[in-house]
């Protein structure tokens, strides 16, 4: 649903002194809800745009309009609940975010609760009386939590069914499976499938607009990644190029082994480009998301070899994790690691830049994963996310924009697979990721700059980690509104591209000449095909061009890496199978097949590729 404009008939506020503080679209999303009775209402705004200010000041208009006793609040995580009632208290209502299901009936100093999805769904039977017995709001904090029907959400629509009103609120409106989600409405769809119907939506591309949310730039690493697998068997690939499922899983977690290469390396190019971004954000900070305990201990130690800081460690089964979430959000400390639990509606404001070192691939934790950073505190500020160059994490990236209300499949559509990926990435876990792949040992991982992805386009040239490619993108400016950002990149790459070409032309070899008599410059001429020629500089005739510089089967193989991993990027982007990208390179640029092409014809595929997408073709 698209958003709709202001309409204020027959919203006159009570507390018309809570609407002076809103953004422009908590302000249409208020007239919104008012304009019409309803029951339920589901809004949908990006991470970092103010979804809680906006259901506190519904909330007091509700209590202040007696339409409401009561209002109980349901979030995903203990943290949250706390967080919450920090937040209501600034609108004057007391919420008593330490309740317990042993307690039975809220205190009265408390003008509701806050509770998390598990709470509710150890005793639904309690929580339904509660909401029987006073007129009750309850506002669903990611209410995409309560569509697993295994889990929580038969207990969350057996407790709230009998509420007076119910508003829920995602930044992530997507889901894997067929589960409906309770209280949402959905629409029938051609081929039977359902989709939801939101009642208010603001995404993350009006969100930049009005500067509501900070740009994000993504830059990806690759690599060369080797592992041996249960049957003994070493194997070596790059990071991003065309590989089967187990591969790409095994070697994206080859590149996450905290005693490889790639992680270093990475973790020293964010601390740079928090280094920069701290210069005009003297109080930013940075966040390692790891998918186990020990991952974020050995993450931790790597940063503190670093920094010479020890990091902020937070983890599921430490006590003092909400503690340490809250004091570092109030601190100037540069890092912090976490697992997983810090990846959905913690606010921590500063975050700038962030390291995406887990192996969950669904898109509702990507998406979770990228708000911890975009939440803007003043115009100009950007946000960095550094992230392996795996294709499904660069679709994420590159969809960013996209909004997406939640799919409910038909039955026949349903896959156990599906619903096995979205409990990945909601559960907590103390124990390594892991796959369905056969075991294997990580041996080596090595780490090169892959690419920069900003605003649906790809900047950079693949590089080596520490070049000085690298650190003109690291050394971005840490203000520069979404306008600047774009064009900056730009002209960075154009200056790499021709810094690229007149090296590549000053080290082109002559052929000898005749005279000492000033002659034109020399344009060097692709060879057709490779030539079985060992000797590049002898020409059959004196008139004879001269001939281009040989190309090692090494830089051919390079240079064909870097086409498929480009060409497995468009893929994932566009949907199209490889070949037809292929083919469609091959019509735009001419000459053979991948396999019988020049350097310099696959250079020209590759270069057509990333023009392809900086326009978003």
């Amino acid at each position: 649903m698209t958003t709709p404009a202001s309409d204020t008939a027959g919203t006159q506020a009570v507390r018309d002194d809570l609407l002076s503080g809103l953004r422009g679209w908590q302000k249409d999303a208020y007239h919104e809800y008012f304009r019409t009775s309803r029951r339920d209402f589901l809004l949908v705004a990006t991470p970092g745009a103010g979804k809680t200010t906006y259901a506190l000041t519904v909330a007091a208009e509700l209590l202040a309009r007696r339409e409401i006793a009561s209002l109980t609040i349901v979030t995903p995580t203990e943290h949250l609940k706390h967080q919450w009632a920090q937040a209501a208290a600034r609108f004057g209502i007391a919420i008593d975010s330490a309740y317990r299901n042993a307690q039975g009936r809220a205190g009265a100093d408390f003008a509701g609760v806050a509770v998390t999805y598990a709470q509710v769904a150890a005793h639904p039977a309690l929580h339904r009386q509660r909401t029987e017995n006073r007129r009750t709001l309850v506002v669903f904090d990611e209410i995409h939590h309560a569509g697993d029907a295994l889990s929580w959400g038969d207990a969350v629509k057996e407790a709230f069914d009998p509420a007076r009103r119910r508003l829920a609120l995602t930044g992530t409106p997507f889901r894997s499976d067929a589960n409906p989600i309770p209280f949402v409405t959905y629409l029938d769809e051609p081929g039977g499938g359902k989709r939801s119907a939101s009642d208010y939506v603001y995404g993350y591309g009006p969100a930049l607009e009005d500067s509501v949310v900070r740009p994000v730039i993504f830059l990806a690493y690759s690599g060369e990644m080797r592992w041996r697998t249960r049957a003994g068997d070493e194997i070596t690939a790059t990071l991003g190029t065309p590989m089967t499922k187990d591969q790409i899983a095994q070697a994206w977690r080859t590149a996450l082994d905290p005693a490889g290469e790639w992680v270093s390396r990475v973790l020293e190019a964010a601390d740079k480009r928090l280094t920069e971004v701290r210069r005009g954000m003297p109080d930013a900070g940075g966040l390692v998301i790891a998918g186990d305990h020990d991952d974020a201990r050995a993450y931790a130690a790597l940063l503190r070899g670093l920094t010479g800081k020890r990091p902020v460690v937070v983890l599921s089964d430490d006590k003092t994790a909400s503690k340490k979430i809250s004091s570092f959000a109030t601190s100037g400390d540069r890092w912090m690691v976490a697992v997983r639990m810090v990846s959905e509606g913690v606010d921590i404001p500063r975050l700038a830049v962030g390291v995406y070192a887990t192996s969950v691939s669904t898109a509702l934790f990507f998406a979770q994963a990228v708000g911890r950073f975009v939440r803007a505190r003043q115009r100009g500020e950007t946000a960095s996310v550094f992230l392996p160059s795996v294709p499904v994490l660069l679709s994420y990236a590159a969809e960013l924009e996209a909004e997406r209300d939640h799919v409910l499949r038909s039955p026949l559509a349903e896959t156990p697979e599906d619903e096995l990926a979205l409990a990945e990435a909601e559960r907590q876990r103390d124990t390594p990721d892991t796959f369905d792949e056969p075991a294997f040992q990580a041996l080596n991982a090595s780490a090169h700059f892959d690419r920069v992805l900003y605003d649906g386009g790809e900047f950079g040239t693949a590089t080596a980690a520490g070049s000085p490619e690298e650190e003109d993108f690291l050394g971005l400016p840490g203000l520069l509104d979404p306008d600047q950002v774009r064009t900056l990149l730009r002209k960075r790459q154009d200056a790499q591209l021709a810094a690229r070409s007149a090296t590549a032309a000053a080290q082109a070899p002559t052929a000898p000449q005749a005279s000492t008599a000033p002659t034109a410059p020399k344009t060097p001429i692709a060879p057709a095909a490779l030539q079985a020629s060992t000797d590049p500089y002898t020409t059959s005739a004196p008139k004879a061009p001269p001939a281009a510089p040989p190309v090692s089967r090494q830089a051919l193989a390079a240079l064909r890496k870097d086409l498929n991993g480009l060409v497995g990027a468009w893929s994932h982007r566009t949907g199209q199978p490889h070949g037809v990208i292929h083919a469609e390179l091959r019509r735009t640029c001419g000459g053979p097949p991948l396999p019988q092409a020049t350097a310099d014809q696959i250079r020209t595929r590759i270069d057509t590729i990333r023009r392809w997408a900086i326009s978003g073709r």
